[in-house]
């Protein structure tokens, strides 16, 4: 037996770490502005880490508001070079105008989680991990974008290291699950020592 777990994301690939880990989850994405809760703590020259664990707050609680006596897992993962925040591309020109930024170039990516129960924080976490991409050429920039872009385009970072944006980089530091975006070792440890979980 596990207590009720609410993911407040649509995350496909959140939801399989999760079922993969064995544990059940319901599935209750939160509606919430990030855009605008992004511009906001840019303007107050907030921390990439800070950003990203404020938006996987917000998650949380929207969620946890309707549904208190449940464990509400939010998530956010964010993308920075410097003090640069990236955001998930809207078109392919946007996506080759990042990749050409960050080619060549070490970048963070950070995945917040938060849990609230009880309409209340009780954990928060927030993995990082440090890649560097190669050098690629354009003509491979370009035919990697026209052959992934309907899978990459709800990506940060306009890849993903399960696919064939792995082939882009030339070092990763961190922990996969992380760079997935999801720090879930680090949740699977809470959740087990407060019995949410069988441990």
């Amino acid at each position: 037996m596990q207590d009720r777990i609410i993911l407040a994301s649509g995350s496909e690939i959140r939801a399989q770490l999760l079922r993969n880990a064995g544990l059940e989850v319901e599935i209750i994405p939160a509606r919430v502005d990030e855009e605008a809760i992004r511009t906001a703590l840019e303007m107050e020259e907030a921390k990439p880490r800070d950003v990203a664990d404020a938006l996987a707050e917000a998650k949380a609680r929207k969620i946890s508001a309707k549904h208190p006596d449940a464990i509400v897992l939010g998530c956010d993962q964010v993308l920075a070079m410097g003090n640069t925040i990236y955001s998930k591309p809207a078109t392919p020109e946007i996506a080759r105008a990042q990749l050409t930024e960050l080619r060549g170039q070490p970048h963070q990516l950070l995945s917040a989680a938060v849990i609230y129960q009880g309409a209340e924080p009780k954990w928060r976490h927030v993995g990082v991990a440090r890649l560097r991409m190669h050098s690629f050429s354009d003509a491979y920039l370009d035919a990697y974008l026209a052959r992934n872009w309907d899978s990459i385009r709800h990506s940060v970072g306009c890849y993903k290291l399960e696919e064939e944006g792995v082939r882009l980089f030339s070092s990763v530091q961190g922990d996969y699950f992380t760079i997935l975006g999801l720090p879930l070792v680090e949740l699977l440890a809470y959740l087990g020592v407060t019995g949410s979980i069988a441990s």
